[in-house]
């Protein structure tokens, strides 16, 4: 072997190995991510068992919510961190909308009532194509967001437009400001420093969205304020 070949591969092994930072923050996020799962479930289970009390308590529903509004922020960002290593893809299969949308509820009920919010379903008996964990994920933070910012109702859509399936949450609070709905969703990386938003969960159900195709068409968000009670639109179409 030549002497510098020798060298070289010498000075390789002592060197430090170096660290994928990127891999060692997935990690712990994942960790987090589980053990807020666990904390979720004990306080479903809290809820239940001294339900004449904790249903009526704000502190109770703050805490559940908050807890619920970080463990959709940590799958949001385990998402976009395999969106960037590009080893995320939607596994669509057929799905009976109004039953997924029923689904998505349940796991709502308890802090929408506990909120005292009034929520219903309108949905066309249809059936579509979707990656049912990935539309989950940004279902959660959708009801999440609507729960911050309503006044007390929330409405829940489906239907076929356009040869797309059109799902969409209604709220009835102020509405998103003029710039987002102009752009069609979030800049990634932008910062509200009045309201300390990220845009982080817009970020992510549009590239989800897109992540849906069909041929040479792709599912993309919208946002608006045309809806039934005046207060913000969220639209997701998948082709």
């Amino acid at each position: 072997m030549p002497e510098d070949r020798k060298s070289i591969e010498v000075k390789g092994a002592n060197q430090e190995p170096r660290i994928d930072f990127s891999l060692v923050i997935a990690s712990a996020v994942h960790d987090m991510k589980n053990s807020l799962g666990m904390l979720l479930h004990s306080i479903d289970e809290l809820r239940q068992e001294y339900a004449e009390t904790l249903s009526v308590s704000a502190r109770f529903n703050t805490l559940e919510y908050e807890t619920e509004r970080v463990h959709s922020d940590l799958v949001q960002l385990l998402g976009i961190y395999r969106l960037g290593e590009e080893t995320l893809s939607a596994h669509t299969e057929e799905h009976f909308v109004p039953d997924f949308l029923s689904e998505q509820l349940a796991r709502h009920q308890a802090l929408l009532n506990g909120h005292s919010i009034q929520y219903s379903i309108e949905s066309d008996d249809i059936t579509g194509f979707f990656d049912e964990d990935l539309l989950t994920g940004v279902l959660n933070n959708t009801i999440n967001n609507a729960i911050r910012y309503t006044r007390g109702k929330l409405l829940f859509t489906a239907r076929q437009r356009n040869s797309y399936l059109v799902i969409g949450v209604e709220d009835d609070g102020e509405g998103y400001p003029t710039h987002m709905q102009e752009a069609g969703g979030p800049i990634p990386g932008t910062l509200d420093f009045d309201s300390g938003s990220t845009s982080l969960g817009l970020y992510f159900a549009s590239s989800i969205a897109r992540l849906h195709r069909d041929g040479d068409r792709f599912g993309f968000i919208k946002l608006h304020n045309q809806g039934r009670f005046g207060g913000g639109v969220f639209e997701i179409w998948l082709p």
